[in-house]
This record gives C-alpha cells, sequence and structure tokens, in this order.
C-alpha cells in the first residue's frame, strides 16, 4: 500500500467515526453559533462607539474572529481522537501492519482539517443569512477556508503530542480549554485593539489569533489589495506548525518505539 492510499484509508475512518457519534458535531458547533447568534446581536451597538472601525456592523467585524475561535478549539480538541486510538488497541493493531507510518498521523490531521473547513463553510453560511458580505466573493472565501484551516492544522499538533502524551482525553479537553478563551480574549478576535488595557494590546500583538483574524477580517472587508496581513498571518501560521509538528512528530516516534 502507498502513502496516498494508506492516508485515504485513515481519512475516511476518522470521518465515519466523527459521523458515527454526531453528538460531537453538535457540540463543537454549537458554542462558535451562540458567539454568532448571540455575542453580534448583544454586542451589535458597539459599532456606534469611538474607534470602532467606520461604516460597518459588529457582526461583520466579528465574524472572522468566531470563525478562528471554531477552528482554535476544534484543533485544540483533536488529540482526544489519538487516545482512544491508543487506549482502545487500534493504534498498535497499526504498527504490525504495514500500513506507512506517516500515514497514521496525515489521517489524522487531514481529517481535522476537512472538518474545520465545513464547520466553517456552516458558520459562514449562517453568518451570510444574518447579513455577513465577504467583499472579495468567492475567491475570497477559498482564501479565507485556507488560512483557516492550515490556522486548525496547525495548532492541532499540540493537542496529539498532548494526547500521546498523557494518554488522558480529560487532560486534552482541560488544557485545550484553558488556552482556547484567554488567547480569544487577548486577540482582535471580538473587539478592536484600542478598546483593550494597555497590557492586553501587548498580548495581542504577540497573539497568533490576532494575525489570523486581521488576515480573514480584511479578505472579507479590505479586499485582495490588503495583502499584508495575509501574508503576515500565513508566516506566522507556518512557523507554529513547524513548532507543534516537531513536538507532534517527537511524540509519536516514542509511542511507535
Amino acid at each position: 500500500m502507498t502513502l496516498f492510499s494508506d492516508t485515504r484509508y485513515l481519512f475516511v475512518r476518522a470521518l465515519k467515526k466523527l459521523v458515527r457519534n454526531p453528538i460531537l458535531i453538535f457540540f463543537s458547533l454549537f458554542q462558535p453559533i451562540i458567539f454568532l447568534v448571540l455575542f453580534t446581536q448583544l454586542f451589535r451597538r458597539f459599532n456606534e462607539l469611538p474607534g470602532f472601525p467606520p461604516g460597518i456592523s459588529y457582526l461583520q467585524y466579528a465574524a472572522a474572529g468566531i470563525l478562528l475561535q471554531n477552528a482554535f478549539s476544534s484543533a485544540l480538541q483533536a488529540g482526544t481522537s489519538i487516545v482512544d486510538d491508543i487506549n482502545y488497541g487500534f493504534l498498535q493493531k497499526m504498527l504490525v501492519t504495514q500500513v506507512a507510518r506517516p500515514a497514521i498521523l496525515l489521517g489524522r490531521l487531514s481529517s481535522d482539517a476537512f472538518r474545520v473547513t465545513v464547520q466553517s463553510v456552516i458558520i459562514l453560511v449562517l453568518a451570510y443569512l444574518l447579513g455577513f458580505r465577504v467583499n472579495t466573493g468567492l475567491p475570497g472565501i477559498l482564501l479565507m477556508l485556507f488560512i483557516i484551516a492550515f490556522f486548525g492544522l496547525a495548532w492541532s499538533g499540540i493537542s496529539l503530542a498532548l494526547g500521546m502524551r498523557t494518554r488522558s482525553a480529560e487532560t486534552v479537553f482541560g488544557i485545550g480549554g484553558f488556552l482556547t478563551f484567554p488567547l480569544l480574549f487577548m486577540s482582535t478576535a471580538l473587539v478592536p485593539v484600542s478598546f483593550m488595557p494597555s497590557w492586553m494590546q501587548d498580548v495581542s500583538k504577540f497573539n497568533p489569533i490576532s494575525y489570523a483574524v486581521n488576515a480573514v477580517r480584511d479578505l472579507s472587508l479590505a479586499g485582495f489589495y490588503s495583502t499584508n496581513a495575509v501574508l503576515e498571518s500565513i508566516g506566522v501560521i507556518a512557523l507554529i506548525a513547524v513548532i507543534t509538528m516537531s513536538a507532534t512528530l517527537y511524540m509519536f516516534r516514542k509511542v511507535v518505539s
């Protein structure tokens, strides 16, 4: 069997496992939909405050942050699947077959990126029904989805490494929840940087969520001519991916050995 066919098989297996447990799909989408429907209505008059970007609604501003929040939280829970494979013996069974070792990780990572993309499409459709628009049309939407999926892929490495290290789904969930909201609220996901305390503004400048959010937001508002934010976000996400995937490969080699 080739690396591609092994990866495809494990990719399909991961999706079937997810579809057979629809409650996970529901709860993974529940939080961002609540953010989209309730937060944007509760804070819809934020656009009247001094310092808020002129000419746009709060929905138009916050939609990018909600999309990245979904990708971030979903990625940080991805390690629970590898914990199940270890604890139920499926990983050990694969290791005694001729399956290509990289395919074990590639199948999992590609399924996580695909899941985040589908979730993002659902959120975009709901946001469109509420009044959200993307000025760059379909090409802009596709680039937004690429950034979101790449962002989720990069952060899923942390979750996979934690899952292989701790072999505890509860630990993965706990650490994921601990990281999600502080990083989300100390970024430009939900409010402009000028609305934050000075110390939080400093944190936001180094927060990777801010880079990804700014790129997605610029694609929906400013158009393709605003390329700096897009290039910066891709560079930051690539750096995160190198770090997290290195940790994942290190832990995977220890599990395999």
